[in-house]
């Protein structure tokens, strides 16, 4: 992969691609630096660069997330391959699983694979399901240094989601596992198919907004997001190919 900042070209967008709530308290700038949208929200923020990596990282990153040892991977159909068949395909760079959950005493598939790369000893767990840490690799730690550029923060950890194609999805939820510590920096990351990152006050449903995240976008989550705000990626039948959403994160303890 090329240096990202010898690909990038200047940012067209300088417009908010979306609305935000028309209530005090909500509003956003251009950061030209970085270029990208710093986004204020009542107890958050966020920056929102919809064109940060180019096109050409950008494809070169779903290529190297989907390279196996049995498929084409712009010849098949990823929703089509069962669960289980999952475990039979040798990812070449990123090893993918389906993980579970257990509802009302039954055991249920993710609806999406998973995949989790830290530093030694950095384990996660959320909504029951334990990762242990796969070693950095190339792509990933470039993926990682770009951003940490714009944020100030070294991040240790990354969890991927593979979203196959619309009907994969995450329900609304709060980053807030006492491992990321108090008012942890999120950094989420998007190649593929474009989809709706759904957010809303914890308290009042009513006051939400919605971020379209494209190919090559970042978004960044800061200060107390997460104690105030929950987010999620919903259900869209229209869409047919996949999404990869890398979130980084600093894991302590």
């Amino acid at each position: 992969m090329n240096d990202l900042f010898d690909t990038l070209i200047d940012n067209p967008i300088r417009e908010l691609p979306f609305t935000l709530p028309q209530v005090t308290g909500f509003f956003s700038e251009w950061d030209q630096s970085r270029q990208g949208f710093i986004i204020y929200i009542p107890n958050g923020m966020l920056f929102y660069a919809p064109l940060f990596f180019s096109k050409k990282i950008s494809d070169r990153s779903v290529e190297y997330f989907l390279e196996n040892d049995i498929y084409e991977i712009n010849q098949i159909d990823w929703s089509e391959i069962q669960s289980e068949a999952f475990k039979n395909i040798k990812f070449k760079n990123i090893l993918w699983k389906q993980d579970f959950i257990n509802l009302y005493g039954k055991k249920n598939p993710l609806p999406r694979l998973t995949s989790w790369y830290a530093d030694e000893g950095k384990a996660y767990k959320y909504s029951g399901i334990l990762s242990q840490p796969n070693p950095w690799n190339k792509g990933l730690r470039y993926i990682k240094q770009q951003i940490e550029k714009v944020t100030d923060t070294q991040f240790n950890s990354v969890l991927m989601n593979w979203y196959r194609n619309g009907e994969d999805y995450l329900n609304w939820h709060t980053d807030d596992e006492p491992e990321l510590g108090r008012n942890p920096t999120i950094a989420s990351v998007n190649f593929g198919e474009t989809r709706d990152f759904q957010v809303r006050h914890k308290d009042d449903h009513q006051l939400k907004f919605t971020v379209p995240l494209q190919h090559g976008s970042l978004l960044i989550m800061f200060g107390e997001m997460q104690h105030f705000w929950e987010h999620a990626v919903p259900k869209r039948k229209k869409i047919h190919a996949s999404r990869f959403n890398l979130t980084f994160r600093t894991i302590y303890g």
